[in-house]
């Protein structure tokens, strides 16, 4: 077998296919709208007190391949993770395991495909970088070296250990649902968080571009270049000095290149837990119990009738069309008892506990309970309006009488349930106080977060979307109180009950428009 061959084949129909997705191009989108703020000003790296780099070749690079690194960190990883399940889904992984292929081998292919979705993005984003520079034009000669080189020696590692870290959460049996989908956030902001306090080298090389620039300040102002913060709309720096990009020594060469190994270690560890798509390897199996024997009285087996020799008939009877009323109500329960379905106790005893102590607790501490809350339930959100697509009921419930005014009116409903009773507690203690600005940001809030999650299941058909977007949101708006992205209403100054009114109402307006493209209504 000729490894090199089946090795660029894999790597090309895995590209090709995540290439042509809207997910690739919505990311690689939002990469170029975040150059178009490197170009504008509006993102700023700050060192020191209040000191940037001249606008040359060196500086726009480093700026631009940091902005580009733990932005695709973050989002590719979301574009990529689903080869291996794609695999199982298409029944491609069943031809694969007749293979001789080695687990080994496989992983590592999946790994090099996302590392090549995840460089594409990378190498779409170089050129501008050059165009960024004659729009600044502070430096008008143009060093293709000195611009290019953060992308290849910083970004390629970065990308290099998402792709990798991407198939090793396929593998594990936990982390490959939605659960992997949110502590990969999680893992994301502790891992950049790290990268910028310690002083050692990280997948980003944030350490590397320090240490350089805070050399060339101290050669101007000493007193200054013991900070270093990457701003976005923030204040401008006052003061500009010249830095002419990282002297890439072998020692830094050697711990970028360790990145990349640490990243073939990864995808070599995903082979150690990947079952080959044997459902006998699973780690979970659940295992059908053997129908009852029956046996009489005296313990002597019974034997079962022969039913092959029965007269087999069937007969269908046709139901006469009667038009009843719409029991809303009961669809809403139905919806709901499908949303939990398969939770275990311990989810509602957390559930309970989050509802308790946002009632009982006082002032700020009960927000802060709010905000866990409604983060607890994320898995759950994000089943609403993919759910037909992943089970494969689209047949069965878009061909219903009415379905797109009575089934979806009643996903969304049940959205809002699952809402008010973890939350609800906040909501009881808010209306004993009288706080009706806060009551009303709290129930605006409680519309929005089905509302997003179902626009997102009806236009993805999958719950990644919503996991990945909505514990972005969670952790920049409500967890940090940022006022316009706030939709619990943490603080007076924070809330914007009306703003969310109207997005949820927009993002409603998206989803009936979504399914009715989907019943191919005219």
């Amino acid at each position: 077998m000729n490894h090199v061959r089946v090795l660029y084949h894999m790597v090309r129909a895995d590209f090709l296919e995540r290439a042509r997705r809207y997910s690739f191009l919505l990311t690689l989108a939002a990469a170029l709208y975040l150059a178009y703020g490197v170009a504008t000003e509006k993102i700023w790296m700050v060192i020191g007190g209040g000191y940037r780099g001249v606008y040359n070749s060196a500086w726009i690079g480093a700026l631009t391949a940091i902005c580009c690194s733990t932005f695709i960190s973050l989002a590719g990883f979301y574009v990529v993770k689903n080869s291996v399940q794609r695999d199982t889904e298409t029944r491609v992984g069943q031809i694969l395991a007749a293979t001789p292929m080695r687990k080994s081998f496989y992983t590592l292919a999946k790994t090099i495909s996302n590392f090549a979705v995840l460089t594409s993005m990378v190498l779409v984003l170089m050129p501008s970088a050059v165009v960024m520079q004659l729009l600044h034009a502070e430096v008008g000669q143009i060093s293709l070296w000195k611009l290019w080189s953060p992308f290849l020696l910083l970004t390629f590692p970065a990308m290099a250990i998402t792709a990798a870290l991407a198939v090793l959460f396929e593998t594990l049996p936990l982390l490959r649902s939605g659960v992997g989908n949110v502590l990969y956030f999680f893992l994301w902001t502790a891992g950049l968080a790290v990268s910028v306090t310690i002083d050692a080298d990280g997948p980003t090389g944030m350490q590397v571009l320090f240490h350089s620039m805070r050399d060339a300040l101290h050669k101007v102002d000493p007193g200054q270049g013991n900070s270093f913060s990457l701003t976005i709309g923030g204040a401008r720096a006052a003061h500009v000095f010249y830095w002419g990009g990282v002297d890439w020594t072998a020692t830094i060469l050697a711990s970028r290149l360790l990145w990349m190994l640490v990243a073939v270690g990864l995808a070599l560890l995903a082979s150690v837990f990947f079952h080959r798509f044997d459902p006998a390897y699973e780690w979970r199996v659940t295992k059908k119990k053997a129908p009852a024997i029956p046996v009489r009285a005296n313990g002597e087996v019974m034997e079962r009738p022969d039913t092959s020799r029965l007269p087999q008939s069937a007969h269908l009877t046709p139901l006469a069309r009667v038009e009843g009323s719409w029991r809303f109500a009961t669809l809403v329960a139905s919806e709901l008892r499908l949303m939990l379905k398969g939770l275990r106790w311990w989810w509602y005893v957390v559930a309970g506990g989050l509802f308790v102590g946002s009632l009982a607790s006082p002032g700020d501490a009960a927000e802060g309970v709010l905000i866990a809350a409604w983060i607890w339930p994320v898995l759950v959100w994000s089943k609403m309006g993919s759910r037909e697509a992943r089970y494969a009921t689209q047949s069965l419930i878009f061909s219903s009488p009415r379905a797109l005014y009575r089934q979806l009116p009643a996903a969304w409903a049940a959205g809002v349930v699952v809402a008010a009773l973890t939350g609800g507690g906040a909501a009881i203690r808010l209306l004993i106080a009288a706080d009706g600005h806060a009551l009303a940001a709290w129930f605006a809030g409680a519309l929005f977060i089905p509302s997003m999650a179902l626009a997102l299941g009806v236009w993805s058909g999958s719950s990644k979307a919503f996991e990945a977007l909505y514990t972005v949101w969670w952790y920049i708006g409500p967890a940090h109180q940022s006022p316009g992205l706030d939709f619990m209403g943490t603080t007076p100054a924070s809330q914007s009950a009306t703003l969310f009114l109207l997005i949820s109402a927009a993002l409603l307006t998206a989803s009936f428009w979504g399914r009715r493209v989907r019943l191919a209504y005219v």
